[in-house]
């Protein structure tokens, strides 16, 4: 069974029995089913019974079940209600939109409204550049998806992707004061896509793409960052690569090693893949082994990507063919944004000594980092529940503040190399060590770090 965890947290209504031990043994009930109680309340209390809220996380449905009949078996108990905790922060979606303006009286509404906003139209009507300053397109961003690739779930479309859209839009508000809005797309052709974004530009100060499955991401990030004005920036690809560098900058001060030294094996070659490789080669890394479920792309294989063409042509020196597996045996670096499970235990032991392991699927990752810590010298994941989490919050919020800030349209790899130091050096020489390679995704430094970098890059490429 996974483990316990606050995604899958519920809240159990509970009728028991007034007494001084009552508490004690429904906590213990809980536990003893594998829960992990975070929190008990008694919020009613009558002569002889007393109603009792207990707060704990479990490992999905069909533990929660498991954990309500414990409860409910202990004599004179009974569980009234189940409340997942998830939903109920769901209930009504995650955002809302406030006037940045008071509108008081009707001066204020004359202002704002007709008929002096007539004024601010006309200005922008013969200035058009005019709107970055006096919309919501100066600190706005568009999140767009088509829902085809929407965490380790799939294509399941544009409504069931928009909880996750959300949940962006909130980050980008939380940690660097950025306005997004979720953008759902019903539709999956690459023409279209690229059409509607185009169409609602004027809305926006960026767009950041989520979400959308490889290979059409490529061309549709390509065309609009060449069409628009405005930054694009895919998030699975670029985000992903800036904590993925930062990381990994990290990870090897930890070991003693260096970038152009490494064998590195990454498993996974759609948005996310390629986008890491290009930042590790940037870096200055020579030897990289990338892995699709076919496994190692290497020069004289025919390919029908172009992306797959493109890293035949740039990695795997080696020229290495085999299986993942066999990538694994003496490389002192493993990437993956791929598939759960797809590691053991024998494969890390296969690997270099000091072996530095990035196992990122989400929610569960390709090898357990219980087991891969017993052979790796460092272990980072996507999750929140295991030390070194590798989450892209840590850089897309910086990243729009910086660009919006800096005003600027392209989004260049020098610009991605500083974002991926500046989450980097967040973390001291004096704090750095194998649980701690990547500061916390609260470090409320980390977006103006980022934001920084960001800024002072697009200036010294202006001069």
């Amino acid at each position: 069974m996974a483990n316990p965890g606050p995604g899958n947290s519920i809240t159990l209504r509970i009728d028991a029995p007034s007494n001084f031990s009552v508490t004690s043994e429904l906590a213990a009930a809980a536990a003893e089913a594998g829960a992990a109680v975070t929190a008990l309340d008694v919020v009613e209390s009558h002569p002889s019974t007393i109603v009792v809220d207990l707060t704990c996380n479990t490992a999905g449905e069909e533990h929660a079940e498991q954990v309500r009949a414990a409860i409910d078996a202990l004599e004179g108990v009974t569980v009234r209600l189940v409340s997942d905790r998830t939903f109920l922060m769901h209930l009504g979606g995650k955002l809302e939109v406030n006037p940045r303006v008071p509108l008081r009286n009707r001066d204020d509404l004359s202002r704002a409204y007709t008929p002096g906003v007539a004024r601010v139209c006309m200005a922008i009507a013969e200035d058009k550049s005019k709107a970055r300053k006096l919309t919501v397109k100066r600190n706005t961003i568009a999140v767009v998806t088509d829902g085809t690739a929407v965490l380790g779930l799939g294509d399941i479309g544009p409504e069931a992707a928009l909880p996750v859209m959300e949940g962006k839009a909130a980050l980008f508000k939380q940690f660097a004061n950025v306005d997004a809005w979720p953008v759902c797309l019903d539709t999956k052709d690459t023409e279209e896509i690229i059409s509607i974004v185009k169409a609602i530009a004027p809305v926006y100060g960026g767009v950041n793409l989520e979400d959308i499955a490889a290979p059409r991401c490529f061309e549709i990030e390509a065309r609009l960052r060449e069409e628009l004005d405005i930054p694009v920036f895919h998030d699975d690809q670029h985000g992903t690569a800036i904590v993925t560098l930062a990381a990994l900058r990290n990870a090897l001060k930890v070991v003693g090693k260096k970038f152009e030294d490494v064998r590195i094996v990454v498993s996974g070659v759609g948005a996310a893949g390629n986008a890491i490789v290009q930042l590790l080669l940037a870096e200055g890394a020579r030897d990289i082994v990338a892995c699709g479920r076919d496994g190692a792309i290497h020069a004289g294989a025919e390919y029908t990507d172009a992306h797959r063409r493109e890293l035949a042509a740039t990695t795997n020196p080696r020229g290495f063919q085999g299986t993942l597996k066999e990538a694994m045996v003496d490389a002192d670096v493993f990437i993956g944004v791929s598939a759960p499970n797809i590691l053991d235990e024998n494969d890390i032991a296969a690997m270099a000594d000091d072996a530095i392991v990035f196992a990122m699927a989400n929610p569960t990752p390709e090898v357990d980092p219980v087991v891969a810590s017993k052979h790796a010298a460092v272990v980072a994941t996507g999750r929140s529940d295991f030390p070194n989490q590798i989450n892209n919050v840590l850089a897309f919020p910086g990243v729009f503040r910086g660009l919006l800030d800096a005003g600027v349209s392209d989004i260049t790899a020098p610009m991605l190399v500083a974002a991926a130091e500046a989450i980097a050096s967040r973390v001291g020489d004096d704090e750095l060590n194998a649980s701690f390679i990547i500061p916390s995704v609260f470090d409320p430094l980390v977006a103006g770090a980022v934001a920084e970098a960001i800024v002072r890059v697009a200036a010294s490429s202006q001069e």
